[in-house]
């Protein structure tokens, strides 16, 4: 079903607003305007603003009392659920900065991210992971006998830190520079207060987190999901009339390939706009969509967490542009350029490079990496290029980086795994085309005898990598990967097992 144009647009991620308050604060102020309107709902139950915000209250003096102080790194490494969400708003009352990490991290990758932060708490499930580091449970951070009350307001310097798989083979965290400011009456991306917001993804992303925590500081009644299920995403949205979906093409994919009956079952007119971001998204999928709820409701976003720039587009100019991810967004500059840092005339292939207005190294910094840059510009290591109105195509999403169902994967990672493994001479990770996750994880494995016990490597790396790392496929062989300067010619690798397919 079709509705009538869509009156919103799309503005600027990350545009200054023009009455900043705390981020820690805005809880507690959309609870003293209306304090039983339904902010938050998760499997059913739905909370009030007043009673978030009094939770999250208890929860950062529960914190506070363990050490917690302004300008500390706190790991929230949870499933998805209200508590996630209440720590993390704790935290930012108290000044500091939440670190949101995958539940699911291996033991190993947990502890490199641990060593790289410092925090001075992690929350968590199971203590036993934190190592040395000082840890609760999310039960233990509310204690019920703390005040309920709002905190003396105070802004996080940084507004978050974003752990990543890192190209070297080791993880690496995003810090954001910006602080934890946000005007609660001027909420960005065109939403408004009484519009309901569903995101169905894992909230350690940094895109979902942010999106879904500012929707809340801006009075929006957002719905979570434990997990991605297509229809119950569509469900959701007919039973709580959703204005905002916020996904990844692989949920995309997934909605789509329902059987019509099922598809047919569920009202979406309600949806205003329909976001997606993180990956590619196949052209032949995006215009089902487009048919299915209107161009005007269609959106993608085209950034990374560094938040070096981006681009946007709408679903119209999409079907003038097919195949673009849009222009760049205010804010920002952008350069398409060759290997030898000169600008690629349109329609030529480079590498894609960012500059913020505001100057190189305002958005983000690393700990345990060092940036890619061209003089002041700097890239994700993005390949595409720009048309003759400046509407920028991807040719390939990074030069290595496998993106799984919106999940980045880089091969190093993975590679530095598999080699582990007893008998493994050395290993390749590419990412082939898969139809519903985008690409999947395959590894060619180098062995002395052409042998490999996949059953015992599955298992060994279970403790070391988290399972959307994991292979899908293996292959075995006795050729040797790499040459001896350990170089590796991956993408003809990954051509010679497409070609056949193709």
């Amino acid at each position: 079903m079709r509705r009538p144009a869509n009156p919103r647009t799309l503005s600027t991620p990350g545009v200054a607003v023009p009455s900043p308050r705390a981020v820690g604060a805005l809880l507690n102020i959309q609870a003293a305007r209306d304090p039983d309107r339904p902010a938050l709902t998760f499997e059913g139950v739905t909370i009030s603003r007043g009673e978030l915000a009094a939770r999250v209250n208890r929860r950062a003096r529960t914190m506070a009392a363990a050490g917690v102080k302004a300008d500390d790194f706190v790991v929230v490494a949870l499933p998805n659920g209200p508590a996630f969400l209440e720590v993390a708003y704790a935290i930012w009352g108290l000044g500091a900065t939440p670190v949101p990490l995958s539940h699911r991290l291996a033991n190993g990758e947990l502890a490199d991210i641990l060593d790289l932060v410092q925090p001075a708490l992690v929350v968590i499930d199971d203590t036993g992971r934190a190592g040395p580091w000082p840890v609760l449970t999310p039960s233990q951070t509310h204690d019920a006998r703390q005040d309920g009350g709002p905190l003396p307001e105070i802004a996080s310097t940084h507004l978050k830190a974003i752990a990543s798989g890192g190209s070297t083979g080791r993880p690496k965290v995003i810090v954001d520079m910006a602080p934890a400011l946000a005007d609660p009456d001027v909420p960005l991306l065109g939403m408004r207060p009484d519009d309901v917001l569903l995101n169905p993804g894992p909230l350690y992303h940094a895109a979902p987190f942010g999106m879904t925590c500012f929707a809340l500081g801006w009075g929006l009644h957002v719905i979570i999901m434990p997990r991605f299920d297509a229809e119950e995403t569509l469900r959701l949205i007919d039973r709580h009339r959703v204005n905002w979906l916020f996904q990844v093409p692989t949920m995309m994919h997934r909605i789509w390939v329902l059987p019509d009956e099922i598809r047919g079952r569920y009202d979406v007119g309600s949806l205003d706009a329909v976001v997606h971001i993180a990956a590619a998204c196949p052209s032949w999928l995006k215009k089902n969509w487009i048919d299915w709820v209107g161009a005007e409701t269609v959106w993608e976003l085209y950034t990374g967490t560094e938040a070096l720039g981006g681009t946007s587009i709408s679903g119209t100019d999409w079907l003038a542009h097919p195949g673009s991810v849009g222009r760049v967004l205010p804010g920002y500059e952008l350069k398409v350029l060759d290997e030898a840092g000169q600008p690629c005339a349109p329609g030529q292939v480079g590498e894609i490079y960012f500059l913020p207005q505001r100057g190189r190294g305002a958005t983000y910094r690393y700990i345990g990496a060092e940036p890619k840059a061209k003089g002041e510009f700097e890239t994700l290591g993005d390949m595409g290029y720009l048309d003759e109105e400046g509407f920028l195509y991807l040719a390939d999403r990074r030069v290595d980086l496998i993106v799984t169902g919106g999940a980045n994967v880089y091969p190093a990672e993975v590679e530095a795994a598999i080699d582990a493994w007893p008998g493994v001479q050395c290993s390749v990770v590419i990412g082939l085309t898969d139809v519903d996750m985008g690409q999947r994880v395959h590894a060619i494995v180098e062995t002395a005898d052409g042998t490999l016990d996949e059953e015992g490597l599955h298992a060994f790396l279970s403790v070391r990598i988290a399972p959307y790392k994991r292979p899908r496929t293996f292959e075995v062989t006795t050729e040797r990967l790499r040459d001896d300067a350990g170089k590796v010619r991956r993408g003809a690798l990954r051509q010679a097992r497409m070609a056949p397919a193709a």
